[in-house]
């Protein structure tokens, strides 16, 4: 496991210098929430954990676990940028409870040192939904996102740091999608095109988690990529419910096209190559880069981008692309 062991021993050292106190022997140790506080790359954290409601929560002993500790896998100010949060104000699209509830996926109880973590193990969350942890080349994830520096000792337990932020829903694959597009997500809706297409095409009942169900990787084209779709095909799609313009078993084929029944994979678990979606017509993966692949339709010219990738629901895993997959 290649991890950046100069960077977690500059950030405990900034973190102990900060808060040390006149007896040079015995230094105090901030609590993790101060350790966002005094860390100049851990600034949207900050943000966010005030405008979440956990700063006082991460400020304090845990009152749940007999260490009274917490573990916290800390996304830096790169992983919130990826979002495209790099200001505090940037938080404002989002809906508080939607915010609390990633942070609080961030957390378990407990201490869970670094040297405990490795290939096929999971963590709970605070949240519920369990992270795994995937090794790949050498680096370790949790879920799609790279731990960069692990082990940074607080008063109330341990940080390790990400790259990416980590997402969960909590519910199955359309209700995610409908949360998405009923702005309980981000304030402005996003996938109302995807959810009208689903309900259309009379896909739901499928992508709906139930005892038995299988799990999938689905790639979830943004509003965006719709309208996108509509020009190419010279189609007006401005508003969701123009995709009833379209027969409806062209719409179905095109969503089958997005799903693959492999259990559902995170970024870090895809392969380059070749992967066959429940529409049967093959879809050519590249390479993961950054955390990120593409994705590309057998008649798409140009390939999909991750927008936002890796969110876990309760039956699998969804990446919202910007472009539509055609089969």
């Amino acid at each position: 496991m290649s991890i950046n062991k100069f960077f977690a021993a500059a950030i405990t050292a900034l973190v102990l210098f900060s808060f040390s106190s006149c007896e040079k022997d015995e230094p105090a140790r901030p609590t993790i929430a101060a350790i966002a506080v005094t860390n100049a790359d851990f600034s949207q954290l900050e943000a966010a954990a005030v405008q979440g409601g956990v700063a006082v929560t991460l400020s304090n002993p845990n009152p749940n676990d007999l260490t009274s500790d917490f573990t916290v896998f800390a996304p830096n100010n790169a992983a919130f940028g990826r979002l495209g949060l790099v200001a505090e104000g940037d938080f404002a699209v989002l809906n508080k409870s939607f915010l609390t509830n990633t942070l609080l996926y961030h957390v378990s109880n407990g201490n869970l040192p670094g040297a405990e973590v490795g290939e096929g193990m999971v963590s709970g969350s605070l949240l519920g939904p369990d992270r795994r942890f995937i090794n790949r080349d050498g680096d370790l994830y949790i879920n799609g996102s790279q731990i960069l520096a692990t082990d940074v000792q607080a008063e109330n337990g341990t940080v390790h740091v990400i790259d990416k932020v980590l997402l969960a829903t909590g519910v199955d694959i359309v209700q995610s999608a409908i949360a998405l597009a009923s702005s309980e997500v981000f304030r402005t809706p996003e996938l109302t095109f995807l959810v009208e297409a689903v309900v259309y095409a009379e896909l739901a009942g499928a992508l709906t988690a139930a005892e038995g169900s299988p799990s999938f990787t689905v790639f979830a084209p943004s509003d965006a990529a719709f309208r996108q779709l509509g020009e190419d095909l010279g189609v007006s799609l401005e508003q969701p419910e123009d995709i009833r313009k379209l027969p409806k078993e062209t719409v179905a084929a095109v969503l089958l096209n997005h799903v693959i029944a492999d259990g559902g994979k995170f970024t870090s678990e895809m392969n380059q190559g070749t992967i066959t979606p429940l529409g049967e017509s093959p879809l050519s993966v590249g390479a993961f880069n950054n955390g990120v692949l593409t994705v590309q339709g057998n008649n798409n010219s140009q390939v999909a981008n991750m927008l936002i990738p890796d969110v876990q629901t309760v039956n699998g895993v969804v990446h919202m692309i910007d472009r539509v997959l055609l089969p």
